[in-house]
C-alpha cells in the first residue's frame, strides 16, 4: 500500500472511529484501483450508518472533504463509500463486490 494510501486509510479510520458508537463492528475495506485511485469502504453496523453520514449527508460531506484535501495534495483520486453490514452482504450477493 502507497504511503499516502495509508495517511489517508489511518486518517479515515481514526474520524469513523470517533464518530461511531459500535467500532467493533466496523470495517474499513481499501482498494488500489491504479497507481494513485484508491476506493475506501466503509462497513459498519446500521445504526452507525446513519450516524456516520449525517443530517442531510453533512457529515459524511464533511469527511469527504477532509479526505479530498490531503489527497489533492497527493494527487490521488479516491472514492468513498459507506454501508451498512446488511447492505454489503445484498452486494456481494448480487456480485458487485470489491
Amino acid at each position: 500500500m502507497q504511503p499516502v494510501t495509508e495517511r489517508l486509510r489511518n486518517f479515515l479510520q481514526y474520524v469513523a472511529v470517533k464518530l461511531i458508537d459500535d467500532p467493533s463492528q466496523a470495517q474499513l475495506k481499501v482498494a488500489e484501483l491504479a497507481p494513485k485511485k484508491v476506493r475506501f469502504k466503509l462497513v459498519l453496523a446500521k445504526a452507525d450508518v446513519a450516524m456516520l453520514i449525517g443530517r442531510n449527508g453533512f457529515t459524511a460531506s464533511a469527511i469527504r472533504n477532509v479526505l479530498k484535501a490531503a489527497a489533492d495534495k497527493e494527487g490521488v483520486q479516491f472514492s468513498l463509500q459507506i454501508h451498512s453490514h446488511e447492505e454489503e452482504e445484498e452486494m456481494l450477493a448480487r456480485g458487485e463486490g470489491h
